[in-house]
């Protein structure tokens, strides 16, 4: 399934997988080597936790490798139109925020990335700067205005 990304989004995925594959295996590596001299591997809740955490790196390293292989880079288009990579100002609620629209998998709320396929994000991508539209939020609806797109 392809999977989109910003350039910068696709290249931070590339060197966690860098990273994992490196530095954080050896240091598994070494945890499990250092727990099984401990001998009798059936008791040992240090071999066991140090297999464990070698099991979630080959997940991690699985699904990293996965959206490399099905990451397409999307770049904006120059049009005026929110899409992936857009930064946006808007109202919303009658307050001014900030927002970067990106993949999934760089959404970051706490530094004001939103993913495309939020609920918010659905809504906003392919807007122009001026529309207005009401967004649900739980039984709230709040009024949304784009002020900017850069």
């Amino acid at each position: 399934m392809v999977q989109y990304f910003t350039k910068e989004g696709l290249q931070k995925l590339k060197d966690e997988l860098h990273y994992l594959k490196t530095t954080k295996n050896k240091e598994i590596v070494k945890l499990i080597a250092e727990a099984a001299a401990f001998g009798d591997l059936k008791e040992n809740a240090a071999y066991h936790d140090a297999r464990d955490k070698m099991s979630f790196l080959r997940m991690r390293i699985a699904e990293l490798e996965g959206a490399i292989n099905e990451a397409v880079i999307r770049e904006k288009d120059g049009t005026n139109k929110i899409q992936i990579g857009s930064e946006i100002i808007i109202l919303f609620d009658g307050e001014k925020q900030n927002y970067q629209v990106v993949a999934p998998t760089e959404a970051n709320i706490l530094k004001n990335k939103i993913s495309y396929q939020s609920p918010l994000g659905e809504k906003l991508i392919g807007q122009e700067a001026g529309k207005e539209f009401n967004f649900q939020s739980g039984s709230k609806k709040i009024k949304v205005k784009i002020l900017e797109i850069k």
